[in-house]
């Protein structure tokens, strides 16, 4: 006989409501493995009282997460599962469709490409392949990095809504990483600017001293800038000269992929 009923009514409402959360997610996995299940079933599984099991399947049914199927009192996932779910398909569409890209462009042009996404007021690294130079690279794949100071967040700051974008950078706090970081406003501004009518935009030793990078934008099928694909390097070999020269591979490189993700602009 499970002991849940004694805990629920001497626990406080916090462990209460992490406690009601992890049942939650638990009656989720189940439907997910088993495709169906009966309050009964739910109950036994996560160890409760039916009325729990039913309150709880109650309260996903409300939120479209699960649905009955008809007339057998059965639970099965419903299809509010799609759009949760919808919220990071995009993300790993992206890391998908730029695979093969990223891995030729590290080859061409040497340095190492990443694919990143804004989270909040972070550029988000997703995916990320070593150039053939580059010998004890960091890793950046799942790394927050500062929008400001970064190429691949410079491009996904120049395509917000202006509005959007000072929020974003409110947020950030926009710190002076190193002497050449733009913290100023009105000079990031301009800096964004060209980055938006060039097509790609350029951080030189503005995260950290030694480092370059570029970033050009991946869109969607709707047309958005969903994403950035980015090439970096030390500076003493990837030049400023350097990148500019490279540019366009790694604009064609963002526009296959786009076309992947159904862009036909």
């Amino acid at each position: 006989m499970s002991n849940y009923a004694a805990d629920d009514e001497t626990a406080g409402p916090a462990v209460n409501g992490v406690q009601s959360v992890d049942r939650a997610v638990s009656v989720l996995e189940i439907l997910a493995q088993r495709g169906e299940a009966g309050v009964s079933e739910v109950a036994a599984e996560i160890d409760v009282h039916k009325s729990t099991a039913f309150r709880l399947l109650g309260a996903l049914e409300a939120r479209g997460l699960v649905e009955q199927a008809a007339e057998r009192g059965k639970y099965r996932l419903g299809f509010g599962i799609v759009r949760l779910a919808g919220a990071v398909t995009g993300r790993l569409d992206i890391t998908q469709q730029s695979r093969e890209v990223c891995e030729r462009l590290s080859e061409e042009i040497g340095e190492t490409v990443n694919i990143a996404v804004l989270q909040e007021h972070y550029a988000v690294n997703l995916h990320q392949v070593r150039g053939p130079g580059a010998v004890g690279t960091h890793n950046w794949v799942g790394q927050l990095t500062p929008v400001h100071a970064t190429s691949s967040g410079k491009m996904l700051l120049a395509h917000l809504p202006e509005r959007e974008r000072a929020q974003v950078l409110a947020a950030s706090g926009a710190q002076k990483f190193t002497p050449h970081t733009l913290t100023a406003r009105t000079r990031l501004e301009k800096n964004l600017t060209e980055a938006r009518e060039r097509g790609y935009a350029v951080t030189l030793e503005e995260l950290e001293i030694g480092l370059h990078a570029m970033a050009a934008p991946i869109r969607s099928h709707h047309g958005d800038v969903v994403a950035a694909l980015s090439a970096s390097g030390p500076a003493y070999r990837f030049t400023e000269e350097r990148i500019h020269e490279l540019a366009p591979l790694l604009i064609k490189g963002a526009e296959e992929i786009s076309h992947r993700m159904g862009y036909v602009g």
